[in-house]
């Protein structure tokens, strides 16, 4: 008779290792299926581990989901106001964040899809939303110093700033799933569109519909 062979028994994880596994299936899952359509059951099957190992980790898919998502706000803040630190040339600083963004969507695909996706209401305050929130409001005081050199109204800074972190945050969740053309030429274009803008800004600007519509009434009665 052959040699009776015995199974090597295997490494039992450490907490704080069962811990990150749990994170990275979670985040992949959460990515995928959306935050309702992800169970703790879709989990602890991954895992290969009871419903009671995922509870006893984060207490339900609730407290698992805030901790992905904390960390990839996190994460794609730093990434983000990284290049606004730098006191390079703005049109450089737009560039770079640009780039900055597409490089994490393109690193980080879960993360980022995970972070569009909707959030539950009780963690509204760590959504994408929030988060270029933040990084807009860093942006503000580089574009108000821009905006008093070219004798520009400053306040009206938190607006553009707003707009200009909208626009590169927006186009990025469109390439999320475009991926064409490559992020080099994307970051030109939004680079094209948002300095040359800038670079014309008016110091009064007004709508030509509304003016148009003026016009054609004539003088009031």
């Amino acid at each position: 008779m052959a040699p009776e062979t015995t199974r090597p028994a295997r490494a039992r994880m450490t907490g704080a290792e069962r811990r990150e596994q749990l994170v990275q299936i979670g985040r992949a899952l959460f990515a995928a299926k959306g935050f309702e359509g992800t169970s703790v059951e879709d989990i602890a099957a991954r895992a290969r581990v009871s419903k009671p190992v995922v509870y006893e980790h984060f207490g339900g898919k609730e407290g698992l989901y805030a901790v992905i998502v904390d960390r990839e706000v996190q994460r794609l803040l730093s990434t983000l106001t990284e290049p606004l630190k730098t006191g390079a040339h703005p049109k450089v600083m737009v560039e770079a964040t640009a780039l900055a963004l597409l490089d994490y969507i393109e690193t980080n695909t879960d993360g980022f899809r995970l972070l569009v996706r909707d959030s539950p209401v009780a963690l509204a305050t760590g959504t994408f939303s929030s988060l270029i929130g933040d990084v807009a409001t860093q942006v503000e005081g580089i574009l108000a110093e821009q905006f008093r050199q070219r004798r520009l109204d400053p306040a009206v800074a938190p607006l553009y700033a707003q707009m200009l972190v909208g626009m590169i945050a927006l186009t990025g969740q469109w390439w999320l799933d475009s991926r064409t053309p490559d992020k080099a030429t994307v970051a030109a274009h939004l680079v094209n569109l948002a300095w040359n803008g800038l670079h014309g800004l008016e110091a009064a600007p007004h709508l030509t519909l509304a003016t148009e519509q003026r016009r054609r009434s004539g003088p009031s009665r």
